[in-house]
């Protein structure tokens, strides 16, 4: 047996031709969904990267204990349940999060891995000396001090496309398969942070787009509303398929090892995003800030088994990032660990039989989520104070830092949850300032008939059905019980 999963970050559903998007040049994901099962209801968890890829390990929601931060010591990882089992697993990502403090070990779960480094502000490369960049570039407008600085750094070493992370990481996961296909039981993910910005590509795919933009270099939103005229808004996602139309290039390299090599015949195949990205879309760019509409929580999944052998053909049933950790262990015959929630998928692609009665998705601290593929629910704070808000973890680290001494000395010990293996938990009180879930109230959406999330639904009978349906998976997730209060659930959850 055998298992390739190829993960990109921030892919956008609606720029793929095979989820019909008409002008965006994606050849190669639609030989993929000629080959393969497309997903119509396939929804995030737990937002945004690593929170995103915590699930992708433990097949659990991460987001209502905790935010941003490593694999927690009794956690259950897919990959190391994989590796002891006999399955070599090997990762080969430019997702450089996973090299500091907030991500620090996940990557060490696999058997081996490799790191391509560059992208963002990753640093990486160094140049004490002034540092030649666009003139009067927005980027700098949009981020601020040394990142910005570091990205034009990185950019010097990678101007020919050979020496692009993206497409470095494809070579690393093309040499893997060249010298390894003929042998049994591996997974190998390739998983590149591309299309997340900025939007870095070359020439002979930006050429492809009919952007007239002419203003001062811009390829880096910020997270915030927008407020740029359209025809900056336009070159963003001019941009933005340009580097699209890149990771289908390199996609299209992993189907023809897998047509060289038989691949077919015997390997599971998962293409997949941990997320979308608004592109001035309900007047927002990016993702985090505003509530998590369709264009980031509604996600563009890929899955070819070749035990079922289902090609050109499309599923229904709701499916969410925490079933892929369940459907790669069911595949190599690895138990599931009693704590993961995700189920795996050979059902839904067997039969289009439903996995799931709803999801739950989000980021901590911000609106929770549930959705049951028609309806979605989006249950904002009860008050403005977002309150009460603890993370709970034995692994205190933000993004790139450690929780501070201030932080830590509000720490108290927790009791533990039914997942923590009967370990006590650090309990420490979480203020998500920046964070203005409060402001843009409940909402409620039939995606059916408003897939734009355009006309919020009121409807009392089917809020009440979702509450329940929210209430019963926060249950299941072991959620604290202040995530109820925050909510204004209280009275519900205890009654």
């Amino acid at each position: 047996m055998k298992a390739i999963m190829v993960m990109y970050d921030s892919l956008n559903r609606h720029m793929l031709s095979p989820y019909g998007c008409d002008w965006v040049r994606t050849p190669n994901f639609q030989r993929l969904a000629q080959r393969a099962v497309t997903f119509d209801r396939s929804f995030v968890g737990s937002m945004p990267c690593m929170p995103a890829r915590r699930e992708l390990h433990t097949g659990r929601y991460n987001f209502l204990h905790r935010s941003w931060g490593p694999i927690e010591p009794y956690d259950d990882s897919m990959p190391e349940l994989l590796k002891q089992k006999g399955v070599h697993t090997h990762l080969i990502s430019d997702h450089y999060h996973y090299w500091e403090e907030g991500g620090c070990n996940y990557h060490t779960r696999y058997k081996t891995w490799e790191i391509v480094r560059g992208q963002e502000g990753d640093p990486w490369k160094c140049r004490l000396g002034q540092v030649e960049k666009p003139e009067g570039s927005l980027n700098e407008k949009y981020v601020r001090g040394d990142w910005t600085r570091q990205d034009w750094v990185n950019r010097l070493y990678m101007t020919d496309e050979t020496d692009h992370y993206q497409a470095r990481t494809f070579h690393l996961g093309l040499e893997f398969l060249e010298e390894n296909h003929s042998h049994e039981n591996w997974f190998l993910q390739i998983e590149t942070f591309d299309p997340h910005e900025p939007y870095f590509t070359y020439e002979k795919y930006l050429r492809l787009y009919p952007d007239t933009y002419k203003g001062p270099h811009f390829d880096w939103p910020k997270y915030g509303r927008v407020d740029e005229p359209a025809d900056i808004v336009q070159h963003i996602r001019f941009v933005n398929a340009a580097l699209v139309t890149m990771c289908d290039h390199y996609l299209g390299k992993v189907l023809d090892a897998m047509d060289r090599y038989d691949l077919w015949r015997d390997t599971l195949l998962i293409v997949n995003t941990d997320h979308g990205f608004m592109l001035g879309e309900h007047d927002w760019w990016a993702k985090c800030v505003m509530p998590f509409y369709n264009e980031v929580a509604w996600t563009p999944l890929f899955i070819w088994d070749p035990r079922i052998r289902a090609a050109c053909q499309r599923r229904k049933s709701l499916v969410q990032t925490i079933d892929l950790p369940a459907t790669l262990l069911e595949f190599f015959g690895v138990e599931l660990p009693p704590d993961m929630e995700g189920k795996p998928l050979r059902s839904v692609i067997e039969r289009d039989e439903s996995a799931r009665e709803g999801g739950l998705f989000g980021l901590f601290g911000a609106h929770v989520n549930v959705t049951d593929g028609r309806y979605v629910y989006m249950r904002a704070p009860a008050t403005s104070e977002n309150q009460p808000l603890f993370e709970y973890t034995h692994m205190p680290t933000h993004m790139r830092r450690t929780f501070s001494v201030e932080e830590m000395r509000q720490a108290t010990m927790a009791p533990p949850f039914r997942f923590s293996k009967g370990c006590p938990l650090m309990k420490i009180p979480s203020r998500q300032n920046w964070i203005r879930a409060h402001e843009f109230g409940t909402m409620l959406f039939d995606i059916d008939a408003d897939p734009r999330q355009e006309r919020p639904l009121k409807d009392p009978v089917v809020e009440k059905r979702m509450i329940d349906l929210m209430i019963r998976l926060m249950r299941a997730n072991d959620a604290p019980a202040e995530q109820y209060d925050r909510l204004g659930l209280s009275s519900l959850w205890r009654g």
